[in-house]
């Protein structure tokens, strides 16, 4: 049995450091919606361009036509339209579902929904105490060493202006 890509993916040493890779709403571009967008299109579910799937990175361009560079001087790459457009419509869509869901049981379920956000609140209440209080003392402490650098700081001599 040939073991598949994704597993070897998994296994692979990375020197302690994350993989360099595209992502596209924080989801691998080439391991995760390439695959699938290729599936979509095999079923006849979308209808992207192959040049698309086959080049979804693509070189950036300022307006003047000339490659556009990044402040550290690499050339900037982008999502192919069509890749990025698509993923953008199922990010609304996925919302959109998410949101219908919330309100679905708001209205079915008032009642279990309020308690469960009293009940979340409740637990939530000494860590966001104890976020307070320790903010407090973090800011107290920064204020006080601020005061005690600017007592430190030389005065300036007043000069005499003679006109």
């Amino acid at each position: 049995m040939e073991t598949p890509n994704y597993i070897k993916s998994l296994i692979l040493p990375h020197n302690g450091q994350k993989p360099i890779t595209r992502r596209v709403w924080s989801i691998d571009l080439m391991m995760v919606w390439l695959p699938f967008l290729t599936a979509t299109n095999t079923a006849g579910e979308t209808n992207l361009p192959p040049d698309a799937l086959g080049a979804p990175l693509r070189l950036a361009y300022n307006p003047d036509g000339s490659v556009k560079f990044s402040k550290a001087g690499r050339p900037v790459m982008k999502v192919a339209k069509d890749i990025a457009d698509t993923v953008r419509l199922m990010r609304d869509n996925f919302t959109a579902n998410l949101l219908s869901y919330t309100s679905d049981v708001m209205n079915e379920m008032p009642e279990e929904y309020k308690a469960q956000i009293e009940v979340a609140q409740s637990a939530g209440e000494p860590i966001t105490s104890n976020d307070r209080h320790q903010l407090d003392k973090a800011l107290a402490k920064a204020t006080a060493e601020a005061i005690e650098q600017a007592g430190k700081k030389p005065k300036r001599e007043k000069v005499a202006v003679t006109a």
